[in-house]
This record gives C-alpha cells, sequence and structure tokens, in this order.
C-alpha cells in the first residue's frame, strides 16, 4: 500500500508552525506497512486542497490529510472535501453530545462555530475524537481510501493509533511489509562509523537489504530496512547483518531501537553497576544534568550538580586552586579535573564529571579558540581529561560536550578504549 500525506495550513508555510504530524506519521505508517510515496504542504485554499486530494486518490492506494478541521474561518478541509464528493453536510449526534459536554464542564458558551464542529460530510464514515472536538474522517472510494485528520498532534495521533491503523492493518494483512530496525552508536563521527570502522556492505545490500546513517550531535543511528510477512521473518532476515556490526563495531554500540538514546544507555548502566554519578558544569550551563535527569528513575543514580560558571563558584563549591585558574585560565586541564573530583567528593558520589569551556560565539583567544572545551572525569580508579575543539557554534557546542561527556563515562565504566573521537585522556 503507498500513501500520500497533505500538510494543510498556512501556518506551516509561513514557518510559524513546526510540521511534525508528516515526520510522525511517515514512521507509524511505514511500521504497518504502508510506503509513503508522497508529502505535501499547503496553505488554507480550497481550490489547491481539492485538485490535489483528486489527483493524489489517483495516484495512491491511501491518502490521509492534517489540519484544516477546526472552527475558524480558514479551516476549510471539511467543507473542501464535501463539495469534492458532492455530498451534503449532516450533523453527527455523537458528536454534537460530547462537544456540549466539553463545553459544560469547562463552563464555556456553546458557540454556532463550535455546533458547525459536529457537521460531517453524509457519504463518509466518522473517526470519533475523544482529544477534541473536531471529529475525523474516512472515505473508502472504489479505487482509494481517505483519512482527514486534525491538525493538532495530541488529537492527530490518537485518531491515527486507535481507528485509522486498525482499518490500515485489516487492508494490509498478508501483505509484505517494511520492517525497520535501529542501532545506535556514540563517540564515533558517521563517516569514520561508515568507511573505517563498519565498512561496505555490499554482500548484504545484495540480499535485498537497506541500510541509512543517520546522524546527530549526540548519537548516530544506523537503520536497516527489510521487506517481510511477518517480524520473526523481518528478525531472521537481518540477524546476518547485526552480527557482522556488532562484530565491527561492538564498543561503540549503546543499543538498539529507534527511542534508545545515550543518556539511557549512561542510565542503565550506572543503575546496572550500582553507582552514582554527579555534575559540575561550567560551558554547558546544566545541560548535561537536564540530559541525564530527563530518564525517568534517574534519581537512582543521579544525585546532583553545580553550575560553576563564574570562578567564584569552582573555587568555593567545589575546591578549584585559585592559582591554578589564574595560572592556567577556567578551560584548561587541572581545572576540569578538579571540578569533577571536587563535585564528586561534595555530593558523595563514585562519579565526578566536569565541563568547561569557550562555547562561543565570542570569548576565544589565539590559545585557546572558540569551541575549546576540557571534559574531566574522576572516580576512585580513574582521574583523567579529554581536550577538543569543537565549532563555532554555542548550542552546538553545548550538545556535543555533553554528548562526548556521557559517552566518556560509559566507556570508563566498561573498560572500553578509545575514548569518545578517538580522544587522548590527560591524566592527573
Amino acid at each position: 500500500m503507498n500513501c500520500e500525506i497533505i500538510s494543510i495550513g498556512d501556518e506551516l508555510l509561513l514557518g510559524d508552525t513546526l510540521n511534525t504530524n508528516a515526520t510522525w506519521l511517515g514512521q507509524i505508517l511505514t511500521r504497518h506497512g504502508v510506503q509513503v510515496a508522497r508529502v505535501h504542504t499547503i496553505g488554507d485554499e480550497k481550490a489547491v486542497l481539492q485538485q490535489l486530494i483528486r489527483e493524489a486518490m489517483h495516484r495512491s492506494d491511501l491518502v490521509i490529510t492534517t489540519g484544516g478541521l477546526g472552527p475558524t474561518h480558514d479551516d476549510i478541509t471539511k467543507i473542501s472535501v464535501a463539495e469534492l464528493f458532492e455530498a451534503q453536510m449532516i450533523v453527527h449526534e455523537p458528536t454534537l453530545a460530547y462537544i456540549k459536554k466539553i463545553f459544560e464542564q469547562r463552563n464555556l458558551p456553546f458557540s454556532t462555530s463550535n455546533y458547525h464542529q459536529a457537521e460531517v460530510p453524509g457519504n463518509c464514515e466518522v473517526l470519533f475524537n475523544k482529544q477534541g472536538t473536531a471529529p475525523g474522517l474516512w472515505f473508502n472510494e472504489t479505487n482509494s481510501r481517505l483519512a482527514v485528520l486534525p491538525g493538532i498532534p495530541r488529537e492527530m495521533k490518537s485518531l491515527v493509533k486507535n481507528q485509522l491503523l486498525p482499518k490500515i492493518d485489516d487492508l494490509t494483512n498478508g501483505q509484505r511489509r517494511t520492517f525497520s530496525f535501529y542501532m545506535k552508536f556514540a563517540g564515533v563521527g558517521e563517516s569514520t562509523l561508515s568507511d573505517e570502522v563498519i565498512g561496505p556492505l555490499d554482500d548484504f545490500l545484495s540480499l535485498g537489504i537497506k541500510v541509512a546513517y543517520l546522524p546527530s550531535p549526540q548519537e548516530n543511528t544506523l537503520r536497516i530496512n527489510v521487506q517481510a510477512r511477518a517480524e520473526k521473518e523481518a528478525v531472521e532476515k537481518v540477524k546476518d547483518i547485526k552480527d557482522f556490526i556488532y562484530q565491527r563495531a561492538g564498543n561503540f554500540i549503546i543499543g538498539e531501537g529507534d527511542s534508545c538514546t545515550l543518556p539511557e544507555a549512561l542510565g542503565t548502566l550506572l543503575r546496572k553497576e550500582a553507582l552514582t554519578i554527579a555534575v559540575a558544569e561550567s560551558c554547558t550551563g546544566g545541560l548535561l544534568a537536564d540530559r541525564i535527569t530527563d530518564i525517568p528513575g534517574s534519581s537512582d543514580y543521579m544525585l546532583g550538580g553545580v553550575i560553576a560558571y563564574a570562578n567564584t563558584v569552582k573555587t568555593n563549591q567545589l575546591g578549584v586552586s585559585m592559582d591554578d585558574l589564574k595560572n592556567y585560565g577556567a578551560v584548561s586541564q587541572p581545572v576540569a579535573l578538579q571540578m569533577a573530583k571536587g563535585i564528586a567528593s561534595v555530593l558523595e558520589t563514585n562519579i565526578g564529571v566536569s565541563t568547561t569551556g569557550i562555547a562561543g560565539p565570542g570569548g576565544g583567544s589565539e590559545d585557546k579558540p572558540v569551541g575549546t572545551v576540557w571534559i574531566g572525569f574522576w572516580s576512585t580508579n580513574h582521574h583523567f581529561a579529554l581536550h577538543t575543539q569543537l565549532t563555532k557554534d554555542r548550542r552546538m557546542n553545548k550538545k556535543r560536550t555533553v554528548a562526548i561527556a556521557m559517552e566518556m563515562a560509559r566507556r570508563t565504566i566498561l573498560g572500553i578504549e578509545p575514548m569518545p573521537y578517538d580522544l587522548k585522556p590527560h591524566r592527573a
């Protein structure tokens, strides 16, 4: 089954709203055996929408629209579809009763616009929306299907999961579908991972397997796609390529699954080893602590941290030597080492991690240009700092520093060498 997605709204074209619906739909539809062939983004123009739906339904088995089902004048999707199918608008009584109940519970006045929310084309099946006031619409035509969904992500996702996917699964039952397997890597660049660590995968690609590298500042993802009729068959088909990748790149792999993250991998390891961690941050300004505590239950191993932006905080809270700050500067190996040991001592943790650097875009010098970063680590068995030279982009520098710090900790706990991006440990 192939599909086209139509995202509707001037706000999407103007950049006022990020189109996350199309991204999410592409992911979930692929997992359910639907190939997304095209994604369209259009404004609130009836003629354009009608023409596009007509063309898309002629080309594709399934068309999904999102947006334009609200109560205001610019919400033209429902009336456009009714005119396209030459259908009369009727009131869907269950939806009307539900909308009235919502307004009563919230003690809000019920208006004519709200009443019109319950009107639907007479030739559609209503997809009841329990998350809002705009019902979804399902049209089962001779050669194609059309799903008309609200644009609010929470409402759209609820309708897809609870009402649209069962219909799709019935239509694709027994057909070959695409299964995706995700492997996550950290501490290695995309090109290095592909060219030097894993190497050519031609022998596997000739068997119908597709591979894609998906880079990010935090972790790199390798997606393996395979066609199969059932998950068990798909798992068997990708076994050999996954075994090959583990043999070549096992030290860089932090986990599997599209939702796997570096903070999750580090947290799982800390919990398994019954270790605690604390952070002392300067250039990352609390971002490292934020990422670590993104994981539910992180209080099991993350005890706290200090944002030591000013030198007085470094000395008073973490015990950093004022002489070293004067002689070497805040962005230096001695300061990173002392910050890591200091936070572990103050909060009595097994591990201390520190960050200090010049995030930019200003503040650099000839000796220490923008992007200069030191990352410290302390435990009873290890005390070292990593030095790296990053970019001139402040936000990117913070993200990459955090990623290096977490992967540094993960590798040190596991006894894996080398350090992220082959950075050299400068030991105390």
